[in-house]
């Protein structure tokens, strides 16, 4: 077994990447997120790997683009209004079913914002800020220890299905340190030879492309896509639950803010009310299923974010008719405390009107 370590996230990603078979990595210096490429700068060049500190962000994730195309395991790492510029060639990505791993590490918005931590771009990993109809998988960490492992199922999950995969944290878990095994490669490997341009001296050439001018072929292309949309809907939903067996009020939340929230839960456990925690580890696909199973003996849904609400409105859609939902949220900087979250859940409580006690 791997010895324990002392890890920041962003350096448990860059570590459990190369273990992944991360062939190229491409990046631009942007915090949050600049360890990632700063730890990666010198280990792929001790292995002779290919690391390009790109001269833009579209430059880097266009980069991605060609070297996907070319058979290699990619990465790529930046943060939230640097993603943005990274949307077009996302939508591309997915066009031409090419995979890569793109690391998040989201930091407050809209615009530059600046470098305090935040959840605000939970709309453009799951929605998306590129055009037509297609997804990105996004899987959310919640402790260092995670940014390892779901980096090597982003990596997996990218190859198997063809498509880009984003691992969605957040400056707070990128930045904070704590210990952490960074594991065996878990996952088999995927054979990509049917598919990839790697020269064709000894087979029937082949091209990569999004532009199709007829219309039945381009129909039939994203018919495909929702095909396969579909079965990682189906298949590959990720979630923890936490006290959730027989609890009347449940939390949502995601990534870091989850980690906070089970003090919540044992607060209220301690006082004999039913209180539990759902936490999505897949935003897209969102376990949309197994969140609507709680809400047939649950009462309320509390959504918790460091945002405005973004997750919100998948809470609401899962939820039944009957089952209140309420909100707790901050767009940035410091992270909720458990006064502040109790502090409305006691409120929500105390209301005769609310029917949750």
């Amino acid at each position: 077994m791997t010895e324990r370590e002392l890890l920041k996230g962003n350096i448990a990603i860059a570590k459990a990447s190369l273990i992944a078979g991360c062939e190229c990595y491409f990046g631009y210096p942007i915090t949050p997120q600049t360890e990632i490429g700063e730890y990666l700068s010198l280990e792929m060049q001790k292995r002779h790997l290919a690391y390009v500190c790109a001269e833009s962000e579209i430059g880097a994730i266009n980069m991605a683009l060609g070297a996907s195309a070319a058979g290699a395991k990619v990465m790529v790492s930046s943060s939230s209004c640097a993603v943005a510029l990274m949307q077009e060639t996302i939508s591309y990505a997915c066009a031409d079913e090419l995979p890569f791993v793109l690391v998040n590490v989201m930091r407050a918005g809209p615009g530059q914002g600046y470098i305090y931590p935040s959840q605000g771009d939970y709309n453009q990993a799951t929605v998306g800020g590129g055009n037509g109809d297609y997804h990105t998988i996004v899987l959310s960490p919640s402790t260092v220890q995670e940014c390892a492992d779901l980096t090597y199922r982003a990596f997996y999950l990218s190859q198997k299905y063809r498509n880009p995969a984003i691992i969605l944290a957040d400056g707070l878990l990128g930045q904070m340190s704590e210990s952490a095994v960074i594991k065996e490669y878990p996952y088999e490997e995927i054979d990509n030879s049917d598919w990839i341009l790697n020269g064709a001296s000894d087979r029937l050439s082949r091209n990569i492309h999004s532009l199709e001018p007829s219309q039945l072929k381009l129909n039939e292309h994203n018919v495909n896509l929702k095909r396969k949309y579909t079965l990682i809907e189906n298949q590959e939903p990720m979630y923890e639950e936490y006290f959730c067996e027989d609890a009347e009020i449940i939390i949502t939340a995601f990534g870091s803010m989850a980690r906070y929230t089970k003090e919540v839960v044992n607060h209220y456990r301690e006082k004999g009310i039913k209180l539990g925690l759902f936490r999505p580890i897949t935003l897209y696909p969102f376990p949309y299923q197994q969140l609507r199973k709680l809400s047939y003996s649950a009462k309320l849904f509390v959504d918790i974010e460091m945002n405005l609400g973004q997750m919100l409105k998948d809470v609401q859609l899962s939820a039944l008719s009957n089952v209140q939902t309420a909100f707790i949220g901050k767009p940035t900087g410091d992270w909720l405390k458990k006064e502040e979250i109790t502090g409305v859940i006691d409120n929500l409580l105390k209301d005769k009107n609310a029917n949750i006690r």
